[in-house]
Parts: structure tokens; C-alpha cells; sequence
């Protein structure tokens, strides 16, 4: 079982961590920058792309999850990220290093230093004890005095909970254990950067959540951790997931906007989407306006407003990145029954979809329609009472 709570923010003082309070330059808060990768196999058969163009940034300190159905290209898109493999096309910036601008030799010694990798097997040596395999890394980079590696290795054991099992083969421990064991060893020369393949594919779920648990307050303490799961209870507790679907990225404002959506039919919206910028205050939308659009929000955030006779304004909701509006004209026809406006605080990013993508939608994924239905009747029951103070307001 992992020990809670026992993660210290520098695991081996000395080498440079993600606690650093160095001024960064513009970029320098990315530690991950995917820029249009493409990733083609080829076999007897002939060519298969399993990645097509991906552009994708994490910041230092995040706790992403990657998910995408059997055959979307996660784990491939991760090899990218670990150097394991080599893209076809494409530039992939680990901390502001190119790592694939090196040589095999040069990323191999890289990777040992900046980058723990854990596997859903553990692939831990099943002939070395649990403080021989931590102890592994920090040999094959050279990293401390002979003498003082055992000694680093227990410490690892101990924040993972193992410091009991340090002697003992993987084989005589459960399969939680030997997973805290592997990252224990991925831990091993502090690496600010972590990537998990399908880290909880082979344990029950109270093992599951010990080691999500760990990884959770390794971020905490400044990591960044980038993971690949099929659990959707797992990416529940991850600061941002990144949907994969055909070889690319879905908008992850539609994943988060229209979750009952499968990833096709995600992948498809954020083919068709408009992107619209609108300044501080600016009207999206007037009352009495056709709407067209089902917008989604990006970036900033969105006032709707009703606006009465004497022109004195009441806010009715302020939405923000993940939320959209603009459904219960689409869904119930005629003129919008509010003013629409970017938040006077900044800028407001939006993705529009137009009417005729927006009813392909709701005809192909009967669960969001339910869904969206549902929020239409909830936001009519809030715009008649709205309505019904203004007009009380009037007659007093």
C-alpha cells in the first residue's frame, strides 16, 4: 500500500526540480511541446499513419490523463513524448530540450535523468529486490556515490510504503506493491517529468486508488505527470484530459462540453468548428436575434443578460470555458430571449458549430440530446423568474 503524505517537494536535493522559482521566459512554463508530430508505420501491408499532426503543449505541474478507445494512438503518442520511438514528422520539446535532434545514445542518457517512465506491467527485474530495481536508474546515469545509492533507494521505498518489502524479490509481493515499486523507481534521479502507461490496467481498484493518490501529491510537489487510461474514474481525478481519437486530438472544451458524445462523433464537432473572438463587452448575441450557432466557450467568460424597458440590465448566469449557450434557441426555434455579451473583464474566445451541425448531433447521439434538453428546461425555469422580479420590480 502507498504510505500518504510522505512526499517531500525535492526527493534528491541537487538536481533541478519543477519547485524552482528561476524566472521563466515565454514558453518556458510548457514542459511538453508537441508540434504537428506525425507517426507512420509501415509493414508488408504498406503504410499506416497512427498519428496525424499533433499539436499539443503541457505546462509544468499538470496531471494529464490521455484516453482514447484501442487503436486511437495513445500509447504511441506517449512513445513520442518518452523518446521510446521516433516520430516521422514533427518536433517534440521536453523541457526545452528537442530530444529527438539527439542521438539514440545522447536521448537514452537524457531520459534516465529527466524522465521516470511507468509501465502496466512494471517491468521490474524479477532476479533484483525491490532496492536493487530503485537503485537501477541512479547506476545507469551515474548519480550518487556507490556507497549512498542504497540508501536513496530506501528512501523512495519508504514514501511508496515498501521500506518493509526493500529486500524482497517482485514476485513475493502483490501486484499494487510491485507497481509502487516501479514508481518508486521512476522516482529514482527526481525526474520533473512522469509517464504512466495504463499505470492501474493490472491492479483492483484500492490499489488503483493508492497509486493515484501518490501521483496526485507528486504534483502537488511540483511534478508533471502524463498518463494513459481507459478508466474514466481515473481521469476524474486528473487536472485535464486530452482525447485521442483516429490519430487526433479532440477540442478538449468539446470533450469537456459534450462528454456523452463518443469520440467519433467528438473528433467530428471539432472538425466543423468555427473559432470567434469577441472583445470586452461586446454583444454575441441581441434579444429578439435569430440564432444560428450553438457556441462553446474556449477562453474567457460570457454574460447573459436581460435587458428591461428602463435599460437596467440583470445578469442572469455568467458562464466560462467548458460551458455553452445558444442551445435553446436551436432547440425550440425562434429569437433569442437574451443579450449575450463577453464579460467586460477580458476577451472571450468561442467555438462556434452551426444550426445544421449542431441537429446532426443531437440526431447521432440521443444521449446528449436528452442532456441538453435538460438544460434548456432548467435555463427557461431561470429566465421566467428572472423575468417575473424585473416585472414585480416595475409594477412596485
Amino acid at each position: 500500500m502507498v504510505a500518504a503524505s510522505r512526499v517531500p517537494a525535492a526527493l534528491t536535493p541537487g538536481l533541478p526540480t519543477l519547485t524552482s522559482t528561476r524566472p521563466r521566459g515565454r514558453g518556458e512554463d510548457e514542459m511538453i511541446q508537441m508540434r504537428d508530430v506525425v507517426k507512420t508505420f509501415k509493414n508488408a501491408a504498406g503504410e499506416f499513419t497512427v498519428l496525424k499532426g499533433i499539436d499539443l503543449a503541457i505546462k509544468r505541474g499538470e496531471f494529464v490523463a490521455i484516453v482514447g478507445k484501442s487503436g486511437s494512438g495513445k500509447s504511441t503518442l506517449l512513445n513520442m513524448i518518452t523518446g521510446i520511438d521516433h516520430p516521422t514528422g514533427g518536433q517534440v520539446v521536453i523541457g526545452g530540450t528537442d530530444i529527438y535532434k539527439m542521438t539514440e545514445s545522447q536521448r537514452s542518457l537524457w531520459r534516465g535523468k529527466n524522465l521516470g517512465i511507468v509501465f502496466q506491467f512494471f517491468q521490474l527485474l524479477p532476479m533484483l529486490t525491490l532496492l536493487e530495481n530503485v537503485m537501477l536508474p541512479m547506476d545507469y546515469v551515474g548519480l550518487y556515490d556507490f556507497d549512498e545509492r542504497p540508501k536513496k533507494a530506501m528512501q523512495l521505498l519508504e514514501i511508496v510504503g515498501l521500506e518493509k518489502q526493500a529486500h524482497t524479490l517482485p514476485l513475493a509481493v502483490s501486484t499494487g506493491q510491485q507497481q509502487a515499486a516501479a514508481i518508486a523507481r521512476a522516482l529514482a534521479t527526481d525526474p520533473p517529468l512522469l509517464a504512466a502507461d495504463e499505470p492501474t490496467g493490472n491492479l483492483d481498484s484500492r490499489a488503483a486508488d493508492a497509486i493515484i493518490d501518490l501521483f496526485q501529491e507528486l504534483v502537488e510537489n511540483g511534478k508533471t505527470i502524463v498518463m494513459v487510461t481507459h478508466d474514466p474514474s481515473i481521469t476524474a481525478r486528473t487536472s485535464r484530459t486530452v482525447t485521442i481519437s483516429d490519430g487526433i486530438l479532440v477540442n478538449e472544451i468539446v470533450a469537456q462540453a459534450l462528454p456523452l458524445l463518443n469520440h467519433s462523433q467528438m473528433l467530428g464537432i471539432t472538425r466543423t468548428l468555427e473559432r470567434r473572438v469577441y472583445q470586452p463587452g461586446e454583444n454575441i448575441i441581441r434579444r429578439d436575434e435569430h440564432v444560428e450557432h450553438f457556441f462553446m466557450i474556449e477562453h474567457g467568460e460570457v454574460d447573459i443578460v436581460l435587458q428591461g424597458k428602463r435599460r437596467d440590465d440583470e445578469l442572469l448566469a455568467r458562464l466560462g470555458p467548458g460551458d455553452y449557450f445558444g442551445e435553446i434557441e436551436l432547440v425550440r426555434g425562434g429569437k433569442s430571449i437574451a443579450n449575450v455579451r463577453a464579460a467586460v473583464e477580458g476577451p472571450v474566445e468561442l467555438l462556434a458549430l452551426s444550426r445544421a451541425d449542431f441537429n446532426q448531433m443531437l440526431d447521432e447521439s440521443p444521449l446528449t440530446q436528452d442532456a441538453i434538453s435538460n438544460v434548456v428546461q432548467e435555463r427557461l425555469k431561470e429566465h421566467k423568474a428572472v423575468d417575473r422580479r424585473k416585472k414585480w420590480k416595475l409594477l412596485g
